[in-house]
């Protein structure tokens, strides 16, 4: 008989109804309420790209296809799927437990994003390796995928496809823009954290792997903190490469991030396009990875790594 081994899908979470707001930006802040203001003005966001994020439903529709493909795969053990969010229910935490109500002496964690960073993966590691300790679970983490075949795979097939929709004769005006969730700068740099240099290597493998010439690495969706963030952010990023280069087409590539949700259908579809509308010059981005087979398959060649 096969033996039945936990696999607990990790992601930031995001509310399922307005009224979840609150709560999940309290969480995000560590605790602190956010004012009327702040209040607002995440509502106002959410309210933009149609009402509230896809993300919750996308996150579930990925960890069940990793799932049933790790099934497909491995024929010695049956995985059983587990989801843990970092800021609203499930918690994480809240996972661990039901694994081990239901008898989980093992398993496997992947976080749904591809770099590692000792304040992304490495925090929800963590969390979930405290919780499993109280109960004797192994777990198993898998760090990173980004540098998966398949994953650079996804994003050069998109970025080729994005070039074809483009002239022949602008293939030299163009720029892929290549970015990740910023982060607190002090935090990264006494950390000596990976995180800076996994987006520049996934920018090169692009640059090398696609058709595209020009490549530039920016930040996005940086936090409000009064500290500097890693920079430049893609915004300040599109006004220099256009003063500097007077490129005409941008494509955009968020490779931090694994499906659409706010950060990529505010920061990138509206905040950036709004500076290529302003610059008269044309804003690309291709679909994210959401559920797509050479996604899907990235993360279980790297849990054959682990696992």
């Amino acid at each position: 008989m096969a033996k039945t081994v936990g696999l607990l899908v990790m992601a930031y979470g995001t509310p399922y109804k307005e009224s979840d707001i609150e709560a999940y930006y309290t969480d995000i802040r560590h605790g602190k309420k956010p004012t009327e203001a702040e209040l607002q003005d995440l509502k106002d966001r959410y309210k933009f790209i149609g009402g509230l994020s896809p993300l919750a439903g996308t996150t579930n529709r990925q960890a069940e296809a990793l799932c049933s493909e790790l099934n497909n795969q491995y024929t010695d053990v049956e995985f059983k799927l587990y989801i843990g969010l970092k800021h609203i229910h499930p918690f994480i935490e809240d996972a661990v437990k039901a694994m081990n109500k239901e008898g989980i002496d093992e398993a496997v964690t992947v976080v749904l994003a591809p770099h590692y960073s000792s304040f992304s993966v490495g925090s929800y590691n963590k969390r979930a390796q405290e919780e499993a300790d109280k109960y004797g679970i192994t777990l198993n983490h898998v760090e990173h995928y980004y540098q998966q075949p398949k994953f650079i795979q996804y994003w050069t097939e998109k970025v080729n496809e994005t070039l074809e929709q483009i002239p022949k004769e602008e293939h030299d005006e163009t720029v892929l823009v290549v970015s990740a969730h910023s982060l607190p700068k002090g935090l990264i740099e006494k950390n000596n954290d990976p995180y800076p240099n996994e987006l520049h290597d996934t920018a090169e493998l692009l640059k090398a792997k696609s058709n595209i010439t020009h490549v530039a690495e920016g930040w996005q969706s940086e936090g409000n903190t009064g500290t500097p963030w890693l920079g430049p952010d893609v915004q300040d990023l599109t006004r220099n490469l256009f003063e500097k280069y007077n490129y005409k087409n941008f494509i955009y590539t968020p490779v931090g991030f694994v499906c659409e949700h706010l950060e990529v259908l505010y920061d990138n579809d509206y905040e950036c396009k709004i500076i290529c509308d302003e610059l008269g010059v044309n804003y690309f981005r291709p679909a994210m990875p959401n559920t797509d087979s050479l996604f899907i398959g990235a993360i279980v060649d790297e849990i054959k790594n682990v696992y």
